[in-house]
Formats: C-alpha cells, sequence, structure tokens
C-alpha cells in the first residue's frame, strides 16, 4: 500500500506565436521538475519501494511472525530487510531507528522493564496472540514434580541444573528471581533455545530428567508431554499478549504500514500450525509461505 503524493499532468497544447510556446514549454519542465523532486521525496513515490528495517528475536513465535510478514510486505511492494538479535537489543534497536517494525514485545509484564524510558520512541501496536505461559517446564514422565518448591527433592537427579535460554531474555532474569525466592539449589545454564531444545530432546527421548526454563505458544509443547510447574507465589507473572512494535517516526510517516498490520491476529490453533510449518532451521521462509497459501483467507482480511 502507498500513498502517492505529487505528478505531473500537463496537457499539450497548440499555441499561436513562437515566443508563447516557448514560454509554455519553459513552464512545462520546471512544472515536471518540481513535481519529479516531490515524488522523490514523497512516501510511496511510483517507481520506489519504502524500505523495511524489520527486527525479530530468534524465538519461535517471533521468528514465524516475522517471517509471514516478510512475505506480505514483500507482496505489498516494500523492500523488507530482516535483522535478528536479542530482545534487549531489539528494543533499543527500534528506539534508536535500526529497527523500524519488531517481533514480538510480551506485555504488559514480561517485557515491560525493556520498554521503561523508550515510551516516546517506541510504539507497542495492537497484539497479534493473546494467553501466553511462562515459567519452568519438565516432562510429564517425572513423577511427584508438581511445583517449583519440589524442585528441592530434585536436586541429585537433575544435577543441580535448570537448562535455560540466553541471558539478555527476560524469561532468563526472572528465572533468577525464582531462584532467590524459592531458595532454589540450582543453577541456571544460560544457553540459546535452540540448545534447550536440543537438550530438552535428547532428555525426552531417553526419559532422562531435566527442567527448561520455557514459554507458550512454542511448537514443542505439541511434540512432547510437559507440565508448566506451578508457580504459587507468582513469580513469573500474570499472562501476556504478544505485541509488534515500531519506531514512532517510522509509524508517523508510514502509518499505511502499522494500520495494515494491525489488522493481523492468530487463534491458537492458526499459530499452532505456523509454528509447526517453521520450526526447523532454514525452513522458515518456505514454512512461512505454505501457511500464507494455506490461509489466504485470513491473510486477505489483514490485507483488506
Amino acid at each position: 500500500m502507498y500513498i502517492q503524493r505529487g505528478g505531473s499532468n500537463l496537457k499539450n497544447y497548440w499555441l499561436l506565436g513562437a515566443s508563447l510556446a516557448a514560454v509554455m514549454t519553459l513552464s512545462a519542465c520546471g512544472d515536471s521538475e518540481e513535481n519529479s523532486a516531490e515524488n522523490e521525496g514523497g512516501e510511496g513515490a511510483p517507481g520506489e519501494s519504502t524500505s523495511i528495517e524489520l527486527g525479530y528475536v530468534q524465538y519461535a513465535e517471533s521468528i514465524a511472525m516475522a517471517s509471514v510478514w516478510e512475505i506480505l510486505l514483500t507482496e505489498q511492494g516494500y523492500d523488507v530487510n530482516m535483522t535478528t538479535m536479542e530482545k534487549q537489543f531489539l528494543f533499543s534497536g527500534v528506539e534508536n531507528h535500526e529497527i523500524d517494525i519488531a517481533f514480538s514485545a510480551w506485555m504488559p509484564f514480561t517485557d515491560a522493564n525493556l520498554l521503561e524510558g523508550k515510551e516516546d520512541s517506541i510504539v507497542i501496536h495492537d497484539p497479534w496472540f493473546e494467553g501466553t505461559s511462562l515459567g519452568l517446564v519438565v516432562p510429564e514422565y517425572m513423577e511427584g514434580v508438581n511445583t517449583i518448591t519440589d524442585l528441592n527433592d530434585q536436586v541429585e537427579e537433575l544435577s543441580g541444573e535448570i537448562t535455560g535460554i540466553d541471558a539478555g531474555a527476560a524469561l532468563t532474569e526472572r528465572t533468577y528471581e525464582v531462584i532467590d525466592h524459592y531458595e532454589l539449589d540450582f543453577e541456571l545454564i544460560e544457553s540459546s533455545e535452540s540448545t534447550m531444545i536440543a537438550a530438552l530432546d535428547a532428555a525426552y527421548e531417553d526419559e532422562e530428567p531435566i527442567v527448561v526454563t520455557h514459554w507458550s505458544p512454542h511448537w514443542s509443547f505439541a511434540e512432547y508431554d510437559m507440565n508448566y510447574l506451578e508457580d504459587p507465589d507468582g513469580v513469573y507473572g500474570e499472562e501476556d499478549s504478544i505485541y509488534f512494535m515500531a519506531n514512532a517516526d517510522f509509524d508517523e510517516e508510514h502509518s499505511e504500514v502499522t494500520e495494515l498490520m494491525n489488522n493481523a491476529y492468530l487463534e491458537e490453533e492458526e499459530l499452532s500450525e505456523l509454528l509447526a510449518l517453521t520450526k526447523e532451521p532454514g525452513s522458515e521462509a518456505e514454512g512461512a509461505q505454505e501457511w500464507i497459501d494455506n490461509n489466504r483467507d485470513i491473510v486477505d482480511e489483514w490485507l483488506e
């Protein structure tokens, strides 16, 4: 979608008198140059492509939704550049104009501290998914481990380790708070989503005990039978919704983009299908395209 400004609409007239014709010719050239300059500086000028820096974090739901919008915005004629980084740097990138649009912000609880002091520079847009969860997760075969406090009875079995994700994640920070709050005799092993999933997969295959930091929505809950450990004191917080965010200047100058993206909303079943199609590294673009093809009626409603 583009906003078109300017454009010369001059008509040719047969004029009597050579001098008058020359005057009109000069005038037409001047108007054409002026309007051409206006088009070069205007939004969505004919023949131009607005460039969008689209940032995302390396978490399943953000990768999936960013991949979908890379395709859809390209279809709409935009030049989309994708960049991935840890979430704390993603917020800074949006604030500092390095990123125009980003996936994703979990609000109002998990990522609230990352937004502090940046409210004038970052616009949090409409949620595209509601009803998240995060916390400590164990496989169902670990009987008798139902609450976070039960972990202290499993220190030896679990080698005193909680398998986590990256250091910059709000989930990681919150888990350190959980360890202190419940006085757990455990060490949080920081890694990445892919490393955490690999450890979970290996343990699950052999029915070995493991506890990981995890979140929903995530495709792994369809692959493995797992349970969140009860958090009696609510240290991990309440449910969030997932939003995309935009740099405030980009949001003002290209409101047609963010208004389009505000139309997007996924139900749990729709997001589960998308996550399943994009879960394998290197399959994100192909999986996102397949999901779009399978759900063209939903996507077309977003783009109306």
